[in-house]
């Protein structure tokens, strides 16, 4: 189990992380959300024992995090860390040596997860011929090679296609079925929905929301209701200036909108009935992340300029 007990780190004048407290346990992934600045990657950093923190604790299987801690975690930093002159398996082998394998295994284990992440024909390359892309690939099969017992992950997918960001996906639920402890640092709310079982919310250095993804959702009632329909969305002008609901995603033939004002879904429901020619999908459920987000920071923010003024 980690424990991150409340922790503070300061730059400065500056508080990047505040007092933060959460638990992440074995075979559940753990998403730590928050806008570039939130404190998500100094948390990360202190729990990976590259900085200390200035008060709390981080404790990694009953211990405090250090350098024996560092050799049973794979880290994947948002910011690439890869040796560019190094050729492909050349650096895998180093990396895997530097975690403990012998030499045959840490070659055994590059050339089989280079097989699986199509990196295989690239292995005699130098690291810098690689694009954004197989060198995210390349640098999570670093993180991973060694068997780690903690995971952690800060924007797995950037640079990756669809296909490539699938790819990655299906190895991380099978690491999380496998019984690791991961941790997923994003501020992309969609990729957390589909991937963690937990949530922990930060702005600002503060952890504002944390918990089972599916109890923080059920927290904020269904008050959401997706359509996905044929023809034009002229029937939501009404309701919007009514205020009977507010738009939160709006696509040619898609909508994400919030019940406002004690609106019944049906109204919703017969307006889009009475125009549109096809209505193929009509669902109402918890809003997304993202939105729960917004009304988070806001409720913070408003709270930290009256407390202010």
């Amino acid at each position: 189990m980690l424990v991150v007990d409340q922790v503070t780190k300061r730059y400065g004048t500056t508080v990047a992380v505040d007092r933060a407290s959460f638990t992440a346990t074995p075979g559940r992934i753990l998403g730590l959300l928050g806008p570039n600045g939130a404190g998500k990657t100094t948390t990360i950093r202190m729990i990976a024992a590259i900085l200390l923190p200035d008060k709390g604790r981080i404790l990694f299987e009953g211990r405090p995090v250090g350098p024996w801690s560092q050799a049973l975690m794979g880290y994947l930093p948002e910011e690439r860390g890869l040796y560019r002159k190094l050729r492909v398996e050349e650096q895998l082998v180093y990396l895997g040596r530097l975690k403990g394998l012998s030499l045959g295994e840490a070659r055994r284990r590059a050339r089989t997860w280079l097989e699986r992440l199509d990196l295989a024909r690239w292995r005699h390359h130098k690291t810098e011929a690689l694009s954004k892309g197989m060198q995210q690939k390349l640098q999570f099969i670093a993180a991973i090679q060694h068997q780690p017992r903690l995971l952690i992950l800060d924007e797995p997918f950037s640079g990756l296609d669809p296909l490539n960001a699938e790819l990655l996906k299906d190895i991380v639920l099978e690491l999380k079925e496998a019984g690791r402890i991961i941790l997923f640092a994003s501020h992309r709310m969609e990729q957390v929905e589909q991937l963690c079982d937990d949530i922990c919310l930060i702005a600002r250095g503060r952890i504002l929301l944390a918990g089972s993804l599916r109890e923080v959702k059920q927290r904020f009632g269904r008050n959401t209701v997706v359509l996905e329909f044929d023809g034009d969305g002229a029937f939501l002008e009404p309701l919007i200036q009514q205020g009977a609901i507010r738009l939160l995603s709006r696509t040619n033939h898609r909508v994400e909108l919030v019940l406002c004002n004690g609106t019944p879904p049906r109204r919703v429901l017969e307006a889009a009935l009475s125009h549109v020619r096809e209505l193929y999908r009509f669902e109402v459920t918890e809003p997304p992340l993202s939105e729960i987000f917004k009304q988070v920071v806001r409720a913070q923010t408003a709270s930290t300029e009256t407390s202010h003024g």
